[in-house]
C-alpha cells in the first residue's frame, strides 16, 4: 500500500495481489534480537543496498529510531556490488563496530556466502533477514518463513489459474516467522 502497488490489503484492485513477507518491517525487531545476543553492543554497522532505495529508506526509517530507543549508535554503509561489500567489511575491521545489521535485500541474499564469510572471518556478530544466511554460516537471522510464504503463494496461483481475479484476492500477510541461530558460529564468536 505504501508503495502504491495496491489500493488496500483487503481489496488490492488492479491486477495485483501477493504476500507481504515483512522484510523491511522487521528491521527494528532484528536490531532488538541482535542486542539481546550481543548485550554489550554500543555501535552497530548497518549495511544497506542504495540501489534498492525503497527498501533502504524503509529499513533506515525503522532502524534509526529503534537504535536510539535502545541506546545504540548506528553507522550506515552502502553496498551494491561485491567490491563494495568487501570495502564495507574493510571499514568494519578498522572501526570495529560491535555488530553488523545486514538489511533485507535480494542482492545480499545472492551474496550471502561472501557476507557470512567476511563476518565470521573478522569475528563480527551479524544478523540477517533470511534463514539462508544462517544456513551458510551466518550468526543469526529473523524473518518470515519463505517456505511458508511459497506454499501460500502456490495456493493463490492455483486460485488464479482456476479463474479468480487477483484484484479480488486480499494481500496475504506472513504469519510464520523464524529466528535461526547458527550455534557453531555463535561458539566461534564466543557468544
Amino acid at each position: 500500500v505504501r508503495l502504491g502497488l495496491v489500493a488496500s490489503l483487503a481489496r488490492p484492485g488492479g491486477n495485483l495481489t501477493g504476500i507481504n513477507i515483512f522484510s523491511a518491517e522487521l528491521a527494528a525487531k532484528r536490531l532488538d534480537l541482535l542486542r539481546e545476543l550481543v548485550p554489550g553492543a554500543a555501535r552497530v554497522g548497518v549495511l544497506v543496498n542504495p540501489v534498492n532505495a525503497t527498501t533502504t529508506e524503509s529499513t533506515l526509517r525503522d532502524v534509526e529510531p529503534a537504535a536510539r530507543a535502545i541506546g545504540l549508535q548506528i553507522q550506515v554503509f552502502n553496498a551494491s556490488t561485491s567490491r563494495e561489500i568487501d570495502a564495507a567489511f574493510a571499514t568494519f575491521v578498522r572501526e570495529r563496530p560491535d555488530a553488523v545489521f545486514v538489511g533485507a535485500d535480494s542482492f545480499f541474499v545472492s551474496r550471502r556466502v561472501q557476507l557470512t564469510n567476511l563476518a565470521v572471518r573478522h569475528a563480527v556478530p551479524a544478523i540477517y533477514s533470511a534463514r539462508d544466511f544462517a544456513e551458510v554460516g551466518g550468526l543469526m537471522s529473523y524473518g518470515a518463513s519463505l517456505t511458508d510464504a511459497s506454499r501460500r503463494m502456490g495456493v493463490y496461483t492455483g486460485r488464479i489459474l482456476k479463474g479468480a481475479k487477483p484484484a479480488d484476492l486480499p494481500v496475504v500477510q506472513s504469519t510464520k516467522f523464524e529466528l535461526v541461530i547458527n550455534a557453531q558460529t555463535a561458539r566461534m564468536l564466543g557468544l
